[in-house]
């Protein structure tokens, strides 16, 4: 462990968060938080609600002596798929993924006192872009609705468990050409899909009334005292202290 210890923020789920930090949102919030948290990368490619149970104790174990500040879940692209008629599979039935996120939730919750927790939607799908998302009957393996059950059945947990959710399914298809612009191969995020994930994480971080604020501009910096060795200003006698200040596009993040 290095010091001096920070707030941690944790991302679980499948690989909408794996690949987050591959140039996506969570690589965006480790670079807002560069000076206020860590992000810890807890979410795998291929996993599902049923996994995520699997694993829940080895990575919140309840004894542990500091928990996360922040624990945002990401779970139900992969349980949203078409069941394998051998069981086999990512598939989870609607009622079992709901009762799963509830038990992720109460787990996350009863960590601490301080422990804030955020859940992600499934986001949408170009079914058209997604390479052999026919199975061997010629059905679809991965639908846009079935994405949207999912999204909707993880905001109704939410609001069952007071938690903050964040309907990605909805979200990006404001953009208006999102099924152009917003997926690699219409499942994983571009940039501009991520951008949208970032954007509406640190929107519920800026508008929660959580005490103490877990919002970038709220928190202390670390190493943020002035310094005969900050930048100096045109004047040649005015130092900057730069502890606050995202590079580049600062006011991106506002």
């Amino acid at each position: 462990m290095i010091g001096p210890s920070r707030q941690q923020f944790v991302l679980f789920g499948s690989s909408i968060v794996q690949y987050s930090y591959y140039e996506g949102w969570g690589a965006t919030l480790s670079h807002v938080y560069a000076r206020k948290a860590d992000i810890v990368l807890r979410g795998y490619a291929a996993w599902n609600s049923r996994r995520a149970l699997e694993v829940l104790d080895s990575i919140f174990p309840k004894e542990a002596k500091e928990q996360p500040s922040l624990v945002i879940v990401y779970f139900g692209g992969n349980d949203s798929s078409i069941p394998n008629p051998n069981g086999i599979g990512p598939h989870v039935p609607l009622d079992e993924y709901k009762e799963n996120m509830r038990k992720i939730a109460t787990h996350v919750k009863n960590l601490s006192e301080k422990t804030r927790t955020i859940f992600l939607t499934t986001p949408p799908i170009n079914e058209a872009q997604i390479l052999h998302n026919i199975d061997p009957q010629g059905q679809l393996e991965r639908t846009n609705e079935a994405c949207r059950i999912y999204a909707e059945a993880c905001m109704e947990v939410c609001d069952e468990m007071n938690v903050k959710g964040i309907d990605l399914w909805s979200a990006i298809q404001k953009n208006d050409n999102w099924e152009d612009v917003c997926f690699i191969d219409g499942i994983h995020l571009t940039n501009e899909g991520s951008k949208i994930v970032s954007k509406e994480i640190l929107n519920v971080l800026k508008e929660a009334e959580w005490e103490p604020s877990l919002y970038w501009k709220s928190m202390p910096s670390e190493f943020g005292e002035d310094s005969p060795y900050d930048v100096v200003g045109p004047d040649g006698k005015t130092t900057y202290n730069l502890s606050n200040f995202i590079y580049p596009d600062n006011d991106m993040w506002d």
